[in-house]
């Protein structure tokens, strides 16, 4: 097992979202200096910007990426599982920018006494371009439609099959929380 796969079970990522943990790791660099090393703890300040996510990709390759809290609003009380921060399809050879956003990146806001809450980013390879006109696309300003989401669902539905990278981070309230809040509100 890969340290990827290894973390996945420990943090029981294996089972609460996947079935199959990924085995290789994704690279995510957020514009605040911070990156995403396995199950760190980083705080809702460092990343609430879009970051730069990198994986081993394939240029004539179609790609969907997710990042999901299937800790909402706890992880004692998950009753919002999975809540999804930012979901991205057919992205061509890897370029994130180059990809059709479904769901707008919003940093982690996890509510004041929750404690740590688990952020999962999942790389899924597409079997082909997909069509995703009727996801709904959720922009930045606003928290609907964004609970009880499920990436494995997802990519049963888009026929992903299992992520092949993944990685993550945990993060608690910090003062940044309330703004998020007030940017969802639209």
């Amino acid at each position: 097992m890969t340290d990827i796969q290894t973390a996945f079970k420990k943090q029981c990522i294996v089972p609460d979202i996947l079935s199959i943990a990924p085995s290789e790791l994704i690279d995510i660099q957020y514009p605040s200096g911070i990156s995403v090393d396995i199950g760190k703890e980083l705080t809702p300040t460092q990343v609430k910007d879009k970051p730069a996510v990198k994986w081993s990709s394939k240029d004539t390759l179609y790609y969907t990426l997710a990042l999901v809290d299937p800790d909402a609003p706890s992880r004692e009380n998950p009753k919002f599982r999975e809540w999804h921060h930012w979901l991205i399809g057919n992205i061509y050879g890897g370029d994130i920018n180059k990809g059709e956003v479904l769901s707008d990146y919003i940093g982690s806001g996890p509510p004041k006494g929750t404690g740590l809450h688990r952020y999962v980013f999942l790389v899924y390879k597409q079997p082909e371009k997909c069509d995703f006109s009727k996801v709904p696309k959720l922009p930045n300003n606003s928290g609907a439609n964004r609970g009880k989401f499920s990436i494995s669902k997802f990519a049963q539905q888009f026929k992903l099959g299992t992520p092949i990278a993944g990685n993550f981070f945990v993060a608690k309230y910090d003062d940044y929380v309330p703004k998020l809040y007030a940017q969802l509100k639209g």
